[in-house]
């Protein structure tokens, strides 16, 4: 009687069940065992083991993709609740959690800067149990936190209980003992970017075990620090804009109080106030204050180049709305001459003398036949709002015209806030495509769709240098 050897078929088959499945590792390398108890010859057997090294490094490979799917779906809800900003405390809270989930760690938790007593405390704590330690406060340059804002750097420690790269300190060593901590990574909250950006705070992440983090966990951290001080800056500008709304509605009590000039100074808050609310742009202010104080209005940015104009004035924009500031065009659209340049460069380098005239005094001025009044965050020069065809502005007209530089201010910021926001996204896209294409590239074809853009079509990449002043204009003039 001949002996039948077992075929490998069934257990290559059972392979793909359990990879379908989602089953364990252990799992599939109990196939391996199985075949041989099952008397499959020494040909097959091989061909079973190395099927099974296979199915393991795909089961890693579709681990890692829904690791990545996690993380990035957690961004996009990170997102959303930006653009849904109400409650500022409940986003960092919300951002704070799912730090500690993605990464996994027993506590995660949020510091920021106070800059009137200069330095930082805790913001949001999860799964923190040590009040001692929520309540602790770092110097600059002390502890791990401290290095992460003197040095504006992500910072990692297995075990913070030996690291000497930053200063220990008495307090903060017990609140950390008395927390329970052990590994610590950190990461900062940038206003900006580069050398210019100002480190707001720190987003952590720590394990009461030793552990090691990942390159991609401290890039996730990053990730979501970045989201972070994206809803600290948002929110600051929401205070801001409603500090200025407030300063409105007082002015308008006063303007009742007189005659119908007033009342119509009142309107036009409203108006602008629900241009605002309805989600109008600076093209949108500058034909609102045009209409209501009868005259022409333009909008330039910094440097003193044209954002958006109504009527004929604004460098050759006339249609009313919104250019790339410095686009080099004459009306008409024609290519500005060598002469036409100049001429702007002048026109513009008036517009930013009288803006800051405007900023030092904290009233329009009366320039070249033209009113201009700084459009400001902070002492921060975001750009003017020029008045033509009204050389007389009474008092509350000349307030109108005042305020709705706050409007803009406003919506230049808002409008920066979100640029910033798909930069740093198509920004990640251009560097995963320069520094490793070949990694996945379904991957990366579905993120430019996302993006609009179409990477199965040949393009060009463009490296360019500018100067600081230069670089928004260099940048509008480049999405053009």
């Amino acid at each position: 009687m001949s002996h039948r050897t077992a075929s490998a078929a069934p257990h290559l088959r059972r392979l793909f069940e359990l990879l379908a499945a989602g089953a364990p590792a252990e799992e599939l390398g109990a196939v391996v065992a199985e075949a041989r108890r099952a008397g499959v010859d020494a040909r097959d057997l091989a061909e079973v083991e190395g099927a099974t090294e296979a199915a393991l490094r795909v089961r890693n490979t579709l681990r890692q993709h829904r690791r990545r799917e996690t993380e990035l779906t957690a961004l996009f809800d990170t997102a959303g609740d930006l653009a849904a900003l109400r409650d500022l405390d409940a986003v960092l809270r919300s951002i704070v959690r799912r730090a500690r989930m993605l990464l996994g760690t027993d506590t995660a938790y949020l510091t920021l800067a106070d800059e009137e007593a200069g330095d930082t405390y805790m913001r949001v704590t999860d799964g923190s149990v040590s009040e001692l330690f929520q309540n602790l406060r770092l110097q600059l340059g002390e502890g791990l936190g401290g290095l992460v804002a003197q040095t504006a750097r992500p910072y990692a420690s297995p075990d913070y209980r030996t690291d000497g790269r930053f200063l220990h300190t008495g307090s903060i060593d017990a609140g950390v003992l008395d927390e329970g901590l052990v590994a610590i990574l950190g990461v900062p909250l940038l206003l900006g970017s580069g050398s210019g950006g100002q480190v707001i705070g720190a987003l952590f992440a720590a394990d009461r075990t030793p552990r090691t983090f990942a390159p991609e966990e401290v890039a996730l951290l990053c990730s979501l620090a970045d989201h972070a001080a994206i809803a600290i800056d948002t929110a600051r500008t929401m205070a801001d804009a409603r500090l200025a709304l407030a300063e409105l509605a007082e002015a308008n009590a006063v303007i009742r109080e007189h005659s119908a000039a007033m009342q119509r100074a009142a309107e036009s808050h409203d108006r602008l106030t629900d241009l605002v609310l309805r989600g109008g742009d600076v093209s949108d202010v500058a034909a609102a204050v045009a209409g209501l104080l009868k005259g022409e209005v333009a909008v330039h940015d910094g440097a003193g180049w044209p954002l958006t104009a109504t009527g004929g004035h604004g460098g050759g924009l006339t249609d009313g709305t919104e250019h790339p500031a410095g686009a080099g065009k004459a009306a008409g659209g024609q290519e500005a001459s060598g002469a036409e340049e100049t001429a702007g460069a002048e026109e513009a380098a008036a517009l930013v003398a009288a803006a800051e005239s405007s900023r030092a005094t904290a009233h329009a001025v009366f320039r070249d036949g033209r009113w201009v009044c700084a459009v400001l965050a902070g002492q921060e020069l975001l750009g003017c709002l020029v008045l033509y065809g009204r050389p007389e502005l009474d008092d509350p007209d000349r307030r109108l015209f005042e305020r709705s530089s706050v409007v803009t201010s406003l919506l230049l910021l808002l409008r920066r806030s979100v640029a910033e926001t798909e930069n740093r996204v198509r920004g990640d896209l251009i560097t995963d495509l320069l520094t490793a294409p070949d990694r996945d590239p379904a991957g990366l074809v579905a993120r430019g769709r996302r993006l609009g853009i179409d990477l199965d079509r040949p393009h060009f990449l463009l490296v360019a240098r500018a100067g600081d002043a230069a670089r928004e204009r260099l940048a509008d003039a480049a999405v053009q």
